[in-house]
């Protein structure tokens, strides 16, 4: 039986961030990892390597598609998927690395093992040889989240599979179906029909990336369309079978009852994730649950137990890697005696397809069911000359702001680099920017981020390029 200040129980973004800024602020910390690596959905089998192959797969489909715009020929170009695959394992195998090194800089001791509780302050880690017992004075639960399936769909991990699965598969697919229209479902999309596989996406709402402003998911679809994706909006998953070599999908139409058929090697399930709980036993800490399945916390993410704390996506929010981090911190701080805060309005999202896609407050749609009174801004990226120099000319950004104060309420931007542009747009909302403020800040030309500039110029009744 080993004492520590606290335990941590999941070592994704949420965990480790939190077990490191407890470390700094001077508390003995044990950290629990179920796998062989460090960094959790995010680090291996999520954000990491879904980004690596992302660009990997662009930077083939640029070299065969558009690099002779560029006055750059190729011949004999071929594809070494394994190779490609390859690079992907090292990316992971490095950032896994780089935490473990973490670990041992901030003098954490980790443990490999499941971990579970067998009272409200003693953890068992049950490892391959050995059951350990952690106490801990704090708890923290950041056990993350699994990929969800459909009611009479099995996921066989071989031709129905999750995105752990198609993150390491040993072929590339001739034809994919993906049965989701969200982040996960577009992002793997992308990757593989650059690639040059065929591709069908079956979504149940009318729209993709649907929690998002509909201007982004509109414009979303027209590119991956034209780029050769199938969509099949508004059709219901009614049965899916595999016989080992090739998969059969059959779909229905909400509005016409008509049934689709599709076969392929591959049926890709991204329909969502479920939060992790899996023998954590949580009943013998005391700790209860929500009527979705998460843990029950409070603003401080507090269990009801005081001293055991839930962060990520094993509790209520966006299951985002950064959502995480965020509060890790928060928990950290907030037990040694600190008052931070989080504002989960302003929590990006982003979709790494390309054009990116990436959005932080809110939506004209929620504005409107709020009856908040709003202005609307925007600026095509064909008018930036940064954009128009590196060819680029699908996407917008579009700025919202308080009618009256003119502060900005929500930016929602589609083109290049915009996972990196929806960072400004974030801070200047942290600080109650006015539309004006940002418009009024010197940009450097020509760059990407003038077009948010010229957005809220737009958005003030000001000159803009393209007003």
């Amino acid at each position: 039986m080993k004492d520590y200040d606290v335990v941590v129980i999941g070592s994704g973004p949420g965990g480790y961030i939190c077990a490191i800024r407890c470390a700094q602020l001077g508390m003995k910390v044990a950290i629990i990892e179920k796998y062989k690596t460090l960094g959790g959905t995010c680090l291996n089998v999520g954000c990491i390597p879904s980004k690596a192959w992302l660009d990997s797969s662009e930077k083939y489909h640029e070299l065969v598609h558009s690099f002779s715009d560029h006055g750059i020929v190729a011949n004999g170009v071929k594809l070494d998927f394994n190779k490609m695959s390859e690079r992907v394992k090292k990316v992971v195998s490095d950032v896994s690395g780089g935490v473990a090194f973490l670990m041992k800089k901030n003098k954490i001791d980790v443990y490999y093992g499941h971990g579970s509780f067998k009272d409200a302050n003693t953890v068992l880690v049950k490892g391959e040889k050995e059951i350990v017992e952690l106490v801990g004075k704090k708890i923290v639960i950041a056990t993350g989240s699994k990929p969800s399936s459909l009611p009479g769909v099995t996921i066989d991990k071989e031709r129905i599979i999750t995105s752990t699965e198609a993150l390491v598969l040993k072929e590339l697919p001739k034809k994919l179906i993906v049965i989701g229209g969200g982040v996960i479902g577009l992002e793997l999309t992308s990757v593989f029909r650059r690639l040059g596989t065929e591709v069908s996406v079956i979504e149940y709402a009318d729209s993709i990336i649907a929690t998002m402003d509909a201007g982004l998911g509109k414009e979303l679809h027209k590119v991956l369309k034209r780029d050769g994706v199938e969509f099949f909006l508004g059709h219901g998953v009614t049965d899916v079978k595999s016989n080992g070599k090739k998969v059969t999908v059959k779909a229905k139409d909400k509005k016409t009852q008509a049934e689709v058929s599709f076969e392929g090697d591959y049926c890709l399930v991204a329909v969502g994730r479920r939060p992790y709980t899996a023998l954590l036993d949580l009943e013998k800490a005391g700790v209860k649950m929500d009527d979705k399945g998460r843990v029950d916390v409070n603003t401080h993410l507090q269990t009801n137990i005081s001293h055991i704390f839930a962060i990520g996506d094993v509790v209520k929010g966006a299951m985002l890697a950064h959502k995480a981090e965020e509060e890790g911190v928060l928990v950290a701080e907030i037990m040694a005696g600190q008052k931070p805060h989080i504002d989960y309005n302003l929590i990006p999202g982003v979709v790494y397809t390309w054009p990116e896609v990436a959005a932080v407050g809110k939506t004209e749609e929620q504005l409107k069911a709020e009856g908040r009174e709003y202005k609307s801004g925007s600026f095509l990226t064909k008018a930036s000359g940064r954009a128009r120099a590196s060819n680029e000319s699908d996407g917008f950004v579009k700025v919202l702001a308080d009618k009256k104060t003119d502060e900005i309420l929500g930016v929602h931007m589609i083109g290049p680099r915009c996972a990196d542009l929806i960072g400004e747009a974030v801070l200047a909302m942290e600080y109650r920017a006015s539309a004006e403020d940002v418009a009024r800040t010197s940009h450097a030309h020509p760059t990407y981020s003038e077009s948010l500039k010229e957005a809220c110029l737009n958005a003030t009744d000001k000159r803009s390029l393209n007003s």
